[in-house]
Order: structure tokens, then C-alpha cells, then sequence
């Protein structure tokens, strides 16, 4: 299946937070003979399709979670800092692909067997008391390697599809919503629209939603959607399953998304046979961004195990979604 391997390859590069050089190549690759495109001063990546005053942006962020390089030990250990949000519990012990200018070299993060823990510490061990080891004994080990401070890391990635119907892998989010946007706008290319229609494709949304403000300041769409991931499933989110369909994230931590966009969504969707879920999670997307100037909702699949090593969605919902977004197109 296309998307699949499509989805696996975008998943699988690197590029965190304000690195997203290599992921903006992949996109440029699968979109060149489609569509024109431009990059911005901060690294967004924007196609512009149909003709007409800016009506509907669409955006997707680049950029995963990772580690950044910050120093290097005497014994040719690596110092790091986390970017996004990374819980503590899952770097101990885990595989990680260091991205160096030249290519990337393996590392891991150790961890104290149970046969040498004598002060019998259950406790999670905070970041900052963690190195990467990539089996160098001296700094001069670690040059030779090509690794150096303002490098980083990413969590070694295996993509796995479940039962012939679930993908899991690390950094679906926002991937997935990458891919959501380049098969719109491949499907998209040869109508003829009478309104202009934006698709971004954003850059550090994980320290903040800085591809999407600069974005803010500088179109002035009169729908703005954030492509993203919807956290699932627990208490918080209530009936919201995978493999129900795309989600209207109406609610999050970073806003309460326009009422009225919502209803003219949902109607879309009952409107085209596509089925939807409506729901309420945490975190934050580049819609917000854009609440000071333009109507704004988020559109989700539901992904399990957001920010691991293991997120999961089924292929169903991002079908649909994309069927959605292409719908919301024409019709909004």
C-alpha cells in the first residue's frame, strides 16, 4: 500500500525540533512534480493551491521529539537536553540514532542491571542524570565519530503494522498528518478552485508552535486547521476509539476551537459518508496560532502511546481523514 510506505518513510527520518531540513527534503521529493511550493524565513514549507483571496490553511507539523546534544564527558559520553515533551520513564535503557552532519552513528542509553542497584532505587532517573553511550572512551573518540555539541538524537525507530490494520512506530505525530496533507494536495492539484487554499507544512510545533505564529504573521486565512494527533484513550477522552474515524479535536489545552467551524465539519463529513468523532484531549496544535485572526479547529486520528516509541493509529482513520480535509476543501 502506497500510504504505508509513504508513512514509513517520512516516520523514519529524523529531524526534531528546529532540524527538520531532512523531513522538508522527503516532502519536497513526493511533491516536485505535483505542485510548486516555497520555503519561509523559518522553515515552513507552504503549497498554495486553486486562485483567489486565502480561504481554508491547512498545516501539519515537521518536527518530532528528540534529544539535543549539549556536551560531551572526559569519557566520551554525551551530554543532552530534551526537545518536546518526553517523559523520563522512556529514555532508560533505550537504542537511540545520533544525527550527525554527516550521517548518524549508534548510541544508547544505559541502564544499572538489578544485580548492581544496591541502594534498591525504584525511582524513574530524571534526564539530566543521563548520557548516551555511543561505546567511545575519550572526547577525541567521540570527534572521530563526527559527533559534536547542537547534534541530536532521535529514539531508534521500528514501524510495525499490527494485524493488517494498526501502525506503530515512533513520531506519527506529526507524521501522519504530513502525509494526510501531501495526498490532499496530489488529489487536489488538478481542480479548479475559485479561493485559495494554504497547506503548511510547519516547524518547531513541539517547542511551541513557532512555524505556525510566524505563519500568523503573515497570511491571513479565514479557516485555519491544524493537522495533528489526538491523544487517545483514557478518561480524559472519552468514547474516542481508534478505527471510528477521524476526530474533531474541539478541545485542548491550548484553546477551545471555533463552535460554529465544528458543526459546518461534522456536516461535511455526515454530508460525504465519512465517518467522524468529536473529542477532548490535551496538549497543544498550530491552530491556536491563528485564534487572534481566523476561525481554527484541529483535525486528528486518535493515536495510542502518543510521544513513545510505540504510537499507534489505524490506517482507516487516516483514509478518512484524508478524504475529510479534500471534502472541507470543496465545500466549506
Amino acid at each position: 500500500m502506497k500510504m504505508i510506505e509513504l508513512l514509513k518513510k517520512l516516520t523514519q527520518t529524523p529531524g526534531i525540533s528546529g532540524y527538520e531540513e531532512k523531513v522538508r527534503e522527503v516532502i519536497i521529493e513526493e511533491l516536485k512534480d505535483f505542485a510548486d511550493y516555497k520555503i519561509d524565513e523559518i522553515g515552513n514549507l507552504i503549497v498554495e493551491v486553486g486562485e483567489g483571496e486565502e480561504e481554508i490553511l491547512f498545516m501539519a507539523h515537521m518536527d518530532e521529539i528528540g534529544l539535543l546534544i549539549t556536551g560531551v564527558t572526559q569519557d566520551g559520553k554525551l551530554r543532552f537536553r530534551k526537545i518536546g515533551g518526553i517523559d523520563d520513564r522512556l529514555l532508560y535503557g533505550r537504542h537511540v540514532d545520533v544525527i550527525t552532519e554527516d550521517g548518524k552513528v549508534d548510541g544508547v542509553i544505559g541502564a544499572i542491571p538489578p544485580h548492581l542497584n544496591i541502594k534498591g532505587d525504584k525511582g524513574v532517573k530524571p534526564w539530566h542524570d543521563l548520557v548516551i553511550d555511543v561505546g567511545a572512551e575519550s572526547r577525541e573518540e567521540v570527534d572521530a565519530l563526527g559527533i559534536k555539541p547542537l547534534d541530536y538524537a532521535v529514539f531508534k525507530k521500528h514501524f510495525a503494522v499490527l494485524n493488517g490494520k494498526y501502525v506503530s512506530t515512533r513520531s506519527l505525530d506529526d507524521r501522519f498528518g504530513v502525509v494526510a496533507l501531501i495526498e490532499a494536495i496530489k488529489d487536489l492539484v488538478d481542480h479548479e478552485l475559485e479561493k485559495k487554499v494554504i497547506f503548511a507544512f510547519t516547524v518547531q510545533e513541539e517547542v511551541g508552535l513557532k512555524g505556525a505564529k510566524f505563519l500568523a504573521n503573515t497570511h491571513s486565512p479565514r479557516y485555519a486547521f491544524a493537522i495533528d494527533s489526538f491523544a487517545c484513550c483514557n478518561e480524559l477522552t472519552g468514547d474516542v476509539a481508534l478505527g471510528k474515524g477521524p476526530v474533531i479535536r474541539a478541545v485542548d489545552n491550548s484553546a477551545i476551537y471555533s463552535r460554529d467551524l465544528v458543526k459546518n465539519v461534522l456536516e461535511i463529513a455526515e454530508k460525504n459518508d465519512i465517518p467522524i468523532q468529536i473529542g477532548v484531549t490535551g496538549g497543544g496544535t498550530d491552530a491556536s496560532a491563528f485564534q487572534h485572526k481566523a476561525k481554527v479547529l484541529a483535525l486528528s486520528v486518535p493515536i495510542k502511546y502518543l510521544h513513545s516509541e510505540v504510537e499507534m493509529l489505524h490506517l482507516r482513520d487516516l483514509e478518512a481523514l484524508i478524504k475529510l480535509i479534500e471534502a472541507i476543501t470543496f465545500e466549506l
